[in-house]
């Protein structure tokens, strides 16, 4: 007879690297799987019956925003996060990362969606990034890419600019102590106004890093719509440079007058893959509407004024009638964008820019330039533009992870803000769509995409799969029930299904509420 800390008894298992499913018990000693098997003559602490239920590992989220978006400072449960299965998420994504901070326009950026004027940050260096976490305590374990963003602002300010030598030998340099204090890769968003001019060779250079310390480079593509195939020849390109392993985010094509390009896309990356071996992946969330901060349709020549100035600008009526030309030249569909969340007035949110143009009389174009100016750029929205067939397409095929591209929310009052309902539902959607409802794909595939398969491309060793010696960071669900209840007009909704969370050994979610348990790990590589 053995005693653990904790039993998972009786589960039909799922291991996360695509075995065999089986009914069995886990053993559980503090942080650690002990031992999966028959347990029935064994004892513990506290026993959870999973009869009936399936066992997984926790699902890991390589598409987070909790740091950027300062949730994981202010609401540390996480718990939209933790009620979905996530153990594990990645921030550092998109190009921009909370270290290193080496000058002061990186904070400035930072602050542009949200205010974070009661955060002390006092930390420079990605490795005091990390000590500062380490001090505090997390629902969820938490690892961080660098952002190349946040490097060339750290370099350059604002100015948005090719680097030249010297400037390209320090950002070589802060990467590469960050990747040694623990960074798991470089993130880049390469369409971003303090991103668009990078050069290939310096590019080239930081992903040779990546490559060095086997790292991840993740990348938001340069242009998601028109352009979207060279965009993704120009990340193919640099992963078949640099040979680091490559994962696309959030990947989705824009607007109907792009959707056609989906074959042809991942046909491109298959080539990739398969012809010449690339290691690349692509994540994408199961969402027909994207989230998105409203300052990003400004016009660049605006953009690299940085935030302060923005705003001091958009009070001057030229720089008005400049905005308004620039945005009615883009085509936009003001009656697919609903307004998510603002810094002020809450009175238009969950109403589309169409409806709030015509109710307050201003065009959509002065619209959009005044809720930027009386919000202070803090306004975000949803955008009706990803054809929801993509979605069974990219699920199907083996080099798709799911992500949320979302954040962690505790306690959040729906009158204060509307989150996309991705930050709630995304991946307990994603196996009920995809495996309940459309059955294109088995339940071992889904968990794999979720847990075993951002694991690997992680370079997590010690989680994603149920294996003696692992973390045991775990999920207990019930596959009959298990759906997102978040939606656009009511997304702070926990998902349903999901039964147990252990993170690190301990029950963060108890028959489907959070226990406010602060298991969380911060992750270093």
């Amino acid at each position: 007879m053995a005693f653990y800390s904790l039993i998972i008894r009786n589960g039909k298992i799922i291991d996360g690297k695509m075995g065999e499913r089986g009914i069995g018990d886990i053993g559980i000693n503090k942080e650690t799987i002990a031992k999966v098997g028959d347990l029935s003559n064994d004892i513990a602490d506290e026993i959870i019956n999973a009869e009936g239920k399936f066992v997984s590992p926790g699902f890991i989220d390589l598409t987070s925003h909790s740091d950027t978006h300062w949730t994981l400072f202010t609401e540390p449960g996480q718990e939209s996060v933790l009620t979905q299965g996530i153990t594990t998420i990645l921030g550092g994504n998109c190009g921009f990362s909370l270290a290193p901070l080496v000058r002061q326009e990186v904070i400035e950026g930072l602050r542009k969606w949200i205010d974070v004027s009661a955060i002390n940050i006092n930390w420079q260096s990605f490795d005091e990034f990390l000590a500062e976490l380490e001090k505090r305590f997390l629902a969820v374990n938490f690892a961080s890419l660098i952002g190349l963003g946040t490097l060339r602002r750290g370099v350059i300010g604002n100015a948005g600019r090719t680097v030249n030598d010297i400037e390209a030998k320090e950002m070589i340099f802060l990467l590469d102590r960050s990747m040694k204090d623990g960074a798991f890769g470089l993130s880049t968003s390469l369409g971003r106004v303090h991103e668009k001019n990078a050069s290939e060779t310096e590019l080239k250079e930081l992903l040779q890093i990546i490559k060095n310390y086997e790292g991840l480079a993740k990348h938001h593509l340069k242009d998601e719509g028109k352009e979207i195939m060279s965009s993704l020849a120009q990340i193919i390109g640099l992963a078949r440079e640099s040979g680091a392993r490559t994962q696309i985010s959030h990947f989705k094509i824009l607007g109907r007058q792009s959707w056609d390009n989906i074959a042809p896309a991942l046909s491109m990356i298959e080539h990739g893959r398969e012809e010449e071996k690339l290691d690349l992946w692509l994540d994408f969330f199961p969402y027909e509407k994207t989230g998105s901060n409203l300052y990003l349709l400004l016009p660049p020549w605006l953009l690299e004024e940085g935030g302060r100035k923005i705003i001091s600008r958009l009070k001057e009526p030229e720089t008005r009638k400049n905005v308004a030309d620039y945005l009615k030249n883009m085509t936009l569909h003001y009656d697919k964008m609903i307004l998510a969340s603002t810094l002020r007035d809450k009175t238009g949110l969950g109403k589309t820019l169409l409806e709030l143009s015509q109710k307050t009389g201003l065009n959509p174009e002065e619209l959009i330039i005044e809720l930027l100016e009386i919000n202070e750029l803090k306004v975000s929205i949803f955008n009706e533009v990803i054809n929801p067939q993509h979605l069974i397409q990219l699920a199907a095929k083996k080099y798709s992870l799911f992500a949320t591209d979302g954040l962690g929310i505790s306690g959040r009052n729906i009158e204060s803000d509307f989150p996309h309902p991705r930050s709630f539902g995304a991946f307990p959607k994603c196996v009920n769509l995809f495996v309940n409802q459309k059955r294109i794909l088995t339940l071992e595939e889904a968990i794999y995409k979720m847990t075993g398969l951002p694991a690997r491309n992680l370079g997590l060793n010690d989680r994603g799969t149920i294996e003696t010696g692992k973390k045991a960071d775990l999920v207990v669900f019930d596959l009959d029930k298990i759906e997102d209840r978040a939606d656009y007009q009511n997304p702070v909704q926990f998902s349903e299904g999901i039964n147990y969370v252990l993170v690190n050994g301990k029950i963060a979610v108890r028959e489907g509420k959070p226990t406010a348990i602060m298991a969380g790990k911060v992750l270093r590589k």
